[in-house]
């Protein structure tokens, strides 16, 4: 188990991104994907209300993840505002302080919730006064809409800015960390100092086959190496690596599949040895950054 503010969850979480976009499963599957997560003893869920593929399907994942958990209790929904996606793949950014209320009160509507336990500001707008975009929510808070506040993709100065403006209500920090993507080491240690849960969001990028043979990071191949030594996946080691840099590291992968869940919410069980973390956190060839912070 780990903490986000006040609330203990599952050590991993599941990111619910891909039940709703671009290549999505039908929606027998994914319900079965959110349902084996808690069977798993995930307790933390993270959406958005611009998880969709088509244009006018705003908040598609929170509704999915809704209906799926009817009935669940004990799960921290957490969900974000201030992006967009107007049907043609790309995506927007809105941290206007007006819109972001408006999408928080449609995602307390979605969620079927009088507050949202988590809710988290998707990313800086650069239009937007960054105190502004964090204010609005300082708001809603104290007027019991939300529960606990996060930032998500964001640097050290907004990260403390956050926590100036927001103080205790600020509980956690979302930014991409994976085997190939670690150059949001400063906010992890920053998070870690700060006692704020980091939430790695793709963190599993950089271990697939492909991205081995093209531009694979230093220490890649050794997750498939202490994977098969192991007798498991190497998704299972990589995310247990990530809940080895501290213990306020919770992971939230997606999955598309029952299977794929289940065996990362098993990373929960799985020790790696010193000598295994040291393989895995080789700095990469051209020196480029530290390796991450020993194990906890």
């Amino acid at each position: 188990m780990r903490v986000i503010g006040d609330v203990r969850v599952g050590a991993v979480g599941l990111g619910a991104m891909p039940l709703s976009i671009e290549g999505r499963p039908d929606p027998e599957r994914a319900a079965a994907t959110v349902r084996a997560a808690l069977d798993a003893g995930v307790t933390l869920i993270d959406t958005a209300d611009s998880y969709h593929w088509h244009a006018g399907e705003e908040g598609h994942n929170e509704l999915l993840v809704a209906r799926a958990l009817r009935g669940r209790d004990g799960v921290l929904v957490a969900t974000k505002g201030g992006r967009g996606r107007p049907g043609d793949g790309s995506w927007t950014v809105n941290g206007d302080p007006r819109r972001l209320r408006a999408a928080c009160e449609a995602s307390l509507s979605r969620l079927g919730t009088e507050a949202i336990g988590l809710y988290q500001l998707h990313k800086p707008d650069p239009a937007v006064p960054y105190a502004e975009s964090v204010g609005v929510l300082r708001e809603l808070h104290d007027e019991g809409k939300i529960r606990m506040i996060g930032v998500s993709n964001v640097d050290r100065e907004q990260i403390l800015q956050a926590r100036r403006e927001l103080g205790e209500r600020l509980v956690s920090v979302q930014n991409r960390f994976s085997p190939a993507v670690r150059d949001s080491e400063p906010e992890l240690r920053l998070c870690d100092s700060l006692g704020l849960a980091f939430l790695p969001w793709s963190p599993l990028g950089g271990i697939s086959r492909s991205a081995l043979e093209t531009s694979a990071p230093a220490g890649g191949t050794a997750f498939h190496e202490i994977a098969r030594e192991r007798g498991v996946s190497p998704q299972r080691v990589c995310l247990a690596w990530l809940l080895a840099l501290g213990p306020r590291v919770i992971p939230i992968p997606g999955a598309t599949r029952p299977a794929s869940i289940t065996d990362s919410a098993a990373a929960a069980g799985l020790t790696l040895t010193p000598g295994e973390l040291a393989r895995l956190n080789r700095p990469r060839p051209d020196g480029d950054g530290e390796p991450p912070l020993p194990p906890a």
